[in-house]
């Protein structure tokens, strides 16, 4: 026979994993595209598999050159891990709050849980393709680009350290490239706009004096009247990457999401899933991305926040509530429970073009 204590811990994992799913954001804007299995034990690693686009062949009735697809794999480290352990004095009465739909412990978890996620889950702002940004880009001076260690010397510029990870693309480059590291108001060095692979640059040289863009350097002050705007940059930047329309989404703070309600271009959610769409938050749709209001979104109204948006399979994301059960309460009465998640996420190379995001405040 099961253990009741242990099937109590079990039903109050399973019933704080329906409030997450109901609330948190993160399970719909992410794929679970990876392989392997999340056990708990250490920092697992799952595959994330990926295949380059097939090329079309003119066909001339004579024997054809075989390709054979590029296959990318690339590891996601499950090293979140976060643990409920509380006492509890009345098995009975936390049997009885597990098995309530109203319970206000197990709402309580499963909230915070969709928070916590959440929270890490909108910070991968950071893996954003180079060039997918949308802010003030920083244009001052000029620049010469060493050929082989993508040394970057400025002339009148004042390179600054918050620099590092922004797209760079200079006059004479034909892709975007990234901020790699600071040294100085005139010196910095660039890197291909990869993470999967060693550090290198392949840009080439760029001469003396040629102009450049370090894109989205600070936020752009948004508005009712612009807000739309910059929404529609947005899908520009994931148009000219050839991402998919269907499953696109944006993710901002509630003080510019609520500027799309005083807009006429949105297109409020009333779809037959309205409460989903109450307790996601889902503000409604506009220029093709379903738009999230949601607290966790990177930074603040002073410097700016980086209100994320993308395509599905933009972020792979891996979570299970591993470990759940009773333990006696040594030296006293009442039980203990202890319970595990666990939970990581990756951008591979090839998806960082699905990801794009606006650096902007009110």
């Amino acid at each position: 026979m099961a253990d009741y204590g242990t099937n109590v811990g079990e039903k109050f994992a399973k019933n704080t994993l329906k409030i997450f799913f109901e609330r948190a954001i993160a399970p719909d804007i992410t794929n679970q595209d990876y392989e392997g299995e999340i056990k708990g034990g250490g920092a697992d690693r799952l595959n994330v598999l990926t295949f380059g686009a097939l090329a079309l062949k003119n066909y001339t009735g004579v024997a054809m050159t075989v390709d054979k697809p590029q296959e990318s794999e690339a590891q996601l480290i499950v090293n979140q891990k976060k643990a409920y352990y509380f006492q509890i004095e009345s098995f009975a009465k936390f049997a009885s709050y597990v098995e309530s739909p109203e319970s206000t412990l197990i709402d309580t978890a499963g909230k915070t849980l969709a928070r916590t996620v959440d929270n890490f889950v909108l910070a991968f702002h950071g893996d954003v393709g180079a060039g997918n940004r949308v802010g003030t880009d920083y244009v001052t001076g000029t620049v010469t680009v060493d050929v082989t260690t993508g040394a970057v010397t400025g002339s009148g510029t004042t390179f600054t350290a918050g620099m590092v990870g922004l797209g760079f693309k200079a006059t004479g480059h034909t892709s975007w490239y990234r901020v790699k590291t600071y040294s100085s108001a005139t010196a910095i060095v660039i890197e291909d706009d990869f993470d999967d692979v060693t550090s290198a640059y392949t840009g080439g040289a760029i001469g003396a004096g040629a102009t450049y863009i370090i894109e989205a350097n600070t936020a752009i002050t948004v508005t009712k009247s612009t807000i739309f705007d910059y929404i529609v940059d947005l899908k520009t930047k994931l148009d000219q990457r050839e991402i998919p329309a269907e499953d696109r989404w944006v993710a901002f703070p509630s003080t510019i999401a609520n500027l799309l309600l005083k807009s006429a271009q949105l297109q409020t959610a009333v779809d037959t899933a309205y409460e989903d769409v109450i307790k996601k938050a889902i503000v409604g749709y506009v220029a093709g991305f379903k738009v999230y209001s949601n607290e966790q979104v990177a930074g603040d109204n002073t410097t700016g926040y980086k209100c994320l948006a993308g395509h599905k399979s933009f972020i792979t994301f891996a979570m299970a509530f591993t470990e759940s059960g009773m333990e006696p309460f040594i030296g006293g009465f009442g039980n203990n429970f202890k319970g595990l998640n666990c939970y990581g996420a990756k951008v591979i190379d090839e998806r960082r073009k699905a990801g794009a995001y606006l650096f902007a405040k009110v």
